[in-house]
């Protein structure tokens, strides 16, 4: 029999002692989507991206790229600014 069954996920992932990780990688990779895609929509490129940012090109890379987690909030700020946006934080 199966453990988990009728567990919820967070539940799982703590159990797990993988929750803050994955937490933070869904994170991570929501907010690298949606600046992409406004990004796409603004018809940005990534070197303007990066001049926006006043960035070099390869932090704009972490920033974009789903697998790295690893980025700081003012980073984050910004990208944000950079496209027109800000950025909200919240505990919940």
């Amino acid at each position: 029999k199966n453990p988990h069954i009728a567990e919820s996920f967070d539940s799982f992932l703590r159990d797990e002692g993988i929750y803050d990780e994955v937490t933070a990688t869904a994170i991570k990779r929501a907010l690298a989507l949606q600046i992409e895609q406004a990004m796409a929509a603004q018809h940005i490129s990534k070197s303007e991206m990066a001049r926006r940012m006043k960035t070099s090109p390869t932090q704009l890379g972490r920033l974009l790229d789903p697998d790295n987690d690893r980025i700081q909030l003012d980073t984050l700020v910004k990208a944000a600014s950079a496209v027109g946006k800000s950025l909200s934080v919240s505990l919940v």
